[in-house]
């Protein structure tokens, strides 16, 4: 891999990780494009493991000031003698609620893990589910009442929105994708949907992206290792990007470009499959 591709696919991990299309699927499609299958397995997937890492990097960073503020608040409710504000009582809830919503994810992920590697990755099972999940988040994006705000937030609707990106573990589906589509049909604002996903995110993709980086780094390749620290600049500051602009887009804009692009890419997948343009 040289220096281009890895900036390539850098920045459709860093473009894809937090709007609702599938980063998994993109960087999927983006490599075999690429002309990239060659490449021995091993070594790409601890490539794209750690470019992920890049973008995990630029959530912590922009939602730094609310984790620390959580993880305080949520030690702090151990203590009995200690009292808390009203607002440490709902930092200390939001803590107990990442936790709750990420149990479904560990849950899947153990079960599944071949198929998840296997039988999942297949090109069209990304192309039919970015598809049909485009559909449903425009029919959430559209029916969705939006009144409730992150406050809300109740453990019923913490494990909802786990078992929403438990299904994110299918290439396609979209982690921000799943859980704000259940978050709009729970009534949640755009905004709120779209916070609480990023920081249900972070406990189960820092762990799962830490754990592919310790077992498949060591397949890297002495001379992959520049292009692999510029692709993960790469993903981070483009990352970075677009969390601010997602978030400031969300206070008056719908989904509804994300929903065309979905469609329009899954289509277009199933008909380079078919002509033979892409191999599954």
């Amino acid at each position: 891999m040289n220096i281009f591709e890895a900036v390539i696919l850098g920045l459709v991990q860093g473009l894809t990780e937090f709007l609702p299309i599938s980063s998994s699927a993109h960087v999927q499609i983006a490599s075999q494009l690429l002309g990239l299958g060659d490449i021995p397995k091993p070594e790409l997937t601890a490539f794209i493991a750690t470019i992920q890492l890049g973008t995990e990097a630029a959530v912590l960073i922009y939602f730094f000031k609310d984790i620390v503020r959580i993880v305080r608040a949520w030690f702090k409710s151990f203590a009995q003698k200690s009292k808390s504000t009203d607002a440490e009582k709902q930092d200390a809830k939001m803590g107990w609620l990442i936790i709750v919503g990420s149990m479904p994810v560990v849950v899947v992920g153990l079960l599944f893990k071949d198929a998840i590697e296997t039988q999942l990755r297949s090109l069209w099972v990304i192309a039919i589910m970015l598809i049909v999940f485009g559909v449903i988040l425009g029919i959430a994006d559209r029916v969705a009442t939006q009144q409730k705000s992150i406050q809300k937030l109740s453990v019923r609707d913490g494990l909802l929105f786990g078992a929403a990106q438990a299904l994110a573990v299918i290439p396609g589906v979209s982690r921000s994708g799943g859980t704000i589509t259940m978050g709009l049909f729970l009534g949640y604002s755009r905004q709120a949907a779209a916070r609480y996903s990023f920081l249900l995110a972070i406990p189960a993709v820092i762990a799962s992206g830490l754990f592919e980086f310790a077992t498949t780094f060591g397949d890297l390749s002495h001379a992959d290792f520049a292009a692999t620290a510029v692709a993960t600049a790469v993903s981070f500051a483009v990352g970075f990007s677009v969390i601010v602009a997602l978030l400031r887009y969300l206070s008056r804009g719908s989904f509804m470009p994300f929903i065309i692009w979905r469609i329009v890419v899954g289509v277009a997948i199933l008909v380079m499959l078919m002509n033979g343009s892409l191999v599954a």
